[in-house]
């Protein structure tokens, strides 16, 4: 049995609010923060044909360094890909950010970042939970970023009833 879920329907998967957890550690200098918040998927209200059917990503809560709490927040556009498992995932600006394939429930992605590499591993662990984890390297970089979702309760009906 594999450890990864596949998944079909990337979007659908996706679709809803999640609790995000997310663990930073600075490779290099040794400090540790986290982000404790949530992230909801919902379709996205775009300007041309290639945004139907897509996924407005919106991230919010508190990121805590070095003893210091600050409110953070994300957006990023989750567009259809090339097969239903698939999805192009770019900035909030529409810029391109990555390429996202989960027909296996696992994939890995990359961002070249100005000077900084950024490697992502996206792991589908269930019907109603998924982790990433991104090593960001470049000339004054050197980070791993761990995140989990976990689905909302009652936040998906298809994806509730399977897990």
């Amino acid at each position: 049995m594999s450890e990864f879920w596949p998944v079909a329907d990337v979007l659908g998967y996706l679709a809803g609010e999640w609790e995000v957890e997310r663990g930073v550690r600075d490779l290099a200098g040794g400090d540790a923060g986290e982000f404790n918040g949530t992230t909801e998927f919902r379709p996205l209200e775009g300007d041309g044909p290639l945004e139907e059917g897509g996924l407005l990503h919106l991230e919010g809560g508190t990121f805590r360094w070095q003893g210091v709490a600050r409110p953070a927040s994300r957006t990023l556009r989750f567009l259809p890909g090339p097969t239903p498992s698939a999805a192009d995932v770019r900035f909030s600006d529409g810029r391109p950010f990555h390429g996202l394939d989960l027909s296996t429930g696992h994939h890995i992605a990359e961002h070249p970042c100005v000077a900084d590499l950024y490697r992502g591993e996206f792991s589908v662990l269930s019907p109603s939970r998924w982790r990433t984890v991104w090593r960001v390297r470049g000339p004054s970089k050197d980070l791993l970023l761990t995140t989990t979702y976990t689905r909302r309760p009652s936040t998906h009906p298809k994806y509730n009833a399977i897990h």
